[in-house]
């Protein structure tokens, strides 16, 4: 049963990733912070890995961010 569980948050936290990298490809901002979110994207995605409830809150905070308009206002 928990693995059951594991793989439902894993299959949401992947859908997560997917729409904020959709998201940050459709932001009207210089070529240059569009790579660096799109590179702490790739850092939750590798965090996913091991350890998912870090990555979970780590991608919860940039969405966040997105979400308020704040890109790359110091590493959280």
């Amino acid at each position: 049963m928990e693995r059951d569980s594991q793989l439902e948050l894993y299959v949401a936290v992947a859908a997560q990733l997917k729409e904020a990298h959709t998201r940050v490809r459709a932001l009207q901002v210089p070529e240059g912070v569009r790579m660096a979110l799109t590179r702490k994207l790739l850092v939750i995605t590798a965090a996913a890995k091991h350890d998912l409830a870090d990555a979970t809150r780590r991608l919860e905070r940039f969405t966040d961010d997105l979400d308020e308009g704040r890109f790359l206002e110091g590493d959280h």
